[in-house]
């Protein structure tokens, strides 16, 4: 899977680190940075919970065919 983000939407409120400090973290600059684009399928459940609780549906999942 690779996580997918609208910077367009994306307001780096910090939600999705919340639910994946290590694989999502908002800096002292205030944009979200991706620590790990391709996370291994054992954390989709933690990436899925980010996606569906993004209040700007900013995140979502492609998968790697």
């Amino acid at each position: 899977m690779k996580i997918v983000v609208d910077f367009d939407r994306c307001e780096s409120n910090a939600v999705c680190m919340g639910i994946a400090p290590d694989i999502f973290e908002v800096r002292d600059d205030n944009f979200l940075y991706i620590l790990d684009e391709n996370p291994p399928d054992s954390r989709r459940a933690d990436v899925e919970e980010a996606v569906d609780m993004c209040p700007k549906a900013a995140l979502s999942i492609a998968d790697n065919d």
